[in-house]
């Protein structure tokens, strides 16, 4: 992991870009556990990490959103931190799924259902990417002694979050935003999650199958589910939505202790 810029945000929060061999990211730290490349190496109090997942439009499109969400949870003492997804912003283009996705939008456009074999195309390929790069990102993020476990993973692509669940350790918790599409394998593998989850859905979300997302909220093998529903259409999310979910990594990330 290489830091390529630094930048203290006027609420005290330490943003830092960063690249991991092709994948850049960003990592936000709480004032009470920043260690700027200027200050000491070691942070006095480490921040459990939240990872912040989001739909593949690329960083800088969704950075708005992202620095919202890592100023919220660095408010409630956490760290967080995103990578570029595969074939998104300034990382090669991925033929084989801007295909899938000119197919998708055939599709929707011309009013037709989304088939099975658009969906595999579109989803299985990013997210057998998406996730060990995900996970060697995690590996680097916890050698940093600003930053512990327990960690949590928060937001969409809903496989992506689904696949590192179930295979990911260290994940402690997860709020997954149910908003995208699901192929049909990544239900068995939601069976295999245990994890506390807390399921974010709304309503009436014109892209999303709805069906499909209670479906999927039913597969989970977690004891601890909780599907939180709106009104709403996909980018409606109220905030008091929000809220819920952070006092659901606070109640679960903080009393689980500083972990590596």
């Amino acid at each position: 992991m290489r830091f390529t810029s630094e930048q203290r945000l006027d609420d005290g929060v330490l943003e830092r870009e960063f690249t991991l061999g092709e994948i850049p990211g960003i990592l936000w730290t709480p004032e009470s556990a920043s260690a700027s490349a200027s200050a000491s190496p070691s942070a006095s109090a480490p921040a459990p990490l939240i990872l912040l997942g989001h739909p593949p439009l690329g960083l800088r499109k969704m950075y708005p959103r992202l620095v919202a969400r890592a100023r919220q949870s660095a408010a409630d003492g956490f760290a967080t931190a995103t990578i570029e997804l595969p074939g998104s912003g300034d990382r090669p283009r991925w033929a084989a799924v801007e295909q899938a996705r000119a197919d998708l939008r055939r599709a929707m456009q011309a009013g037709e259902p989304v088939g099975d074999e658009i969906v595999d195309a579109l989803i299985l390929p990013l997210v057998d990417k998406a996730v060990p790069e995900w996970r060697a990102a995690l590996d680097a993020l916890l050698s940093l002694p600003e930053v512990c476990g327990p960690v949590g993973y928060s937001g969409g692509v809903i496989s992506i979050g689904v696949r590192l669940a179930a295979v990911e350790p260290r994940i402690a918790a997860a709020v997954l935003f149910a908003g995208s599409f699901v192929p049909r394998a990544l239900f068995e593998e939601a069976r295999q999650v245990t994890v506390p989850l807390h399921v974010l859905l709304q309503w009436d979300d014109e892209g999303n199958d709805r069906q499909a997302a209670l479906d999927l909220f039913d597969a989970f093998g977690s004891e601890e589910k909780t599907l939180h529903a709106n009104m709403g259409g996909h980018t409606g999310v109220p905030q008091f939505a929000g809220d819920a979910a952070a006092q659901f990594f606070t109640r679960h990330l903080n009393a689980a202790g500083g972990t590596r």
